[in-house]
């Protein structure tokens, strides 16, 4: 029979006031609940630590002073950890370990962690960048706690709030002939060097925003990051078509693009905020709402473009 933490509270309050009546009236509970929880301690290492004297109370051994004075210790050292378990939950210090598939959160997660971290908050942020597949392990074994991913493909273990959907639009540079229009089309976009972003789920959706056979143009570079997509557009090796926007139009190089909306009706991506909703600490669960009152507002901020 194991010893519960309930067992060793009735035996030292018990111990404590020399009286099993007096302990079954603080704790309120029944004599016998109390009598039978000395038999349980006493079983458990099967010793006799009480002595009963009738109508004189109960008095501890020596044997039997040892064990309460452990068992007190236990009791405040479980009393401790529920009260740092406690202020854990509340509190908005501690460390808070994102992953992102989100090539451009850095326009936008500096916003959201101002949003809910005081200049006094003692937190460390930890951010790591990483592909749809990884951020989602990452949460479901605990390596992050909250995690910025594409919803399109979701695991069904995953709980979710989408942030924003995101049309596709295409990227040009700054002296492209289309950059004059208001708009594009896919015919249009068909027609131009592609510049693709060879990630996760985007490469295969960026594919299959085209109608089989009506792209005219090649391929003329792969890259596996938004940046480097978007310098080789400034540097006029072609177009590309994306979903979510900076809030600049200027390159790593110095040289600019332009997006522009596709007028054709296309599938947007979904940026999504994954987390333990169930038990969230404090600190991740303002981080959740933060991410939801950033991409809840009208403007550049939202970081996408509308038709």
């Amino acid at each position: 029979m194991a010893l519960t933490l309930k067992a060793m509270e009735y035996f030292t309050t018990a111990l404590r006031h020399g009286s099993i009546a007096k302990a079954a009236a603080e704790l309120n509970i029944a004599a016998s609940a109390v009598s039978s929880a000395i038999d349980q301690v006493e079983a458990e290492f099967d010793l006799t630590l009480v002595i009963r004297q009738r109508a004189r109370g109960i008095k501890a051994n020596a044997a039997g002073r040892d064990v309460a004075r452990k068992c007190e210790h236990l009791l405040e050292d479980y009393q401790s950890l529920l009260l740092e378990g406690t202020a854990l939950k509340q509190s908005q210090s501690g460390t808070l370990k994102i992953g992102y598939y989100a090539p451009i959160a850095p326009a936008f997660l500096p916003q959201v962690f101002d949003a809910f971290l005081s200049n006094t908050a003692d937190a460390t942020l930890e951010l790591e960048e990483c592909n749809n597949d990884d951020a989602q392990d990452g949460l479901l074994n605990g390596t992050y706690d909250a995690i910025l991913f594409v919803a399109e493909g979701v695991r069904p273990s995953i709980e979710f709030d989408t942030l924003i959907t995101a049309p596709p639009y295409c990227l040009l540079p700054k002296a492209h002939p289309l950059a004059r229009f208001d708009a594009v089309t896919m015919a249009q976009i068909a027609k131009e060097p592609l510049v693709v972003l060879n990630r996760p789920v985007a490469a295969s959706y960026y594919e299959g925003l085209f109608q089989s056979g009506t792209r005219q143009a090649p391929v003329v570079a792969y890259a596996n990051s938004t940046e480097m997509v978007r310098s080789l557009v400034a540097a006029e090796r072609g177009c590309a078509i994306l979903n979510m926007l900076p809030l600049t139009n200027e390159t790593y190089g110095g040289a600019s693009v332009v997006a522009r909306p596709i007028s054709d009706t296309l599938p947007p991506l979904t940026l999504a905020l994954g987390y333990d909703s169930t038990r969230p600490r404090r600190i991740v669960q303002d981080f959740a709402q933060a991410c939801r009152d950033h991409f809840g507002k009208t403007g550049p901020t939202q970081c996408i473009i509308s038709g």
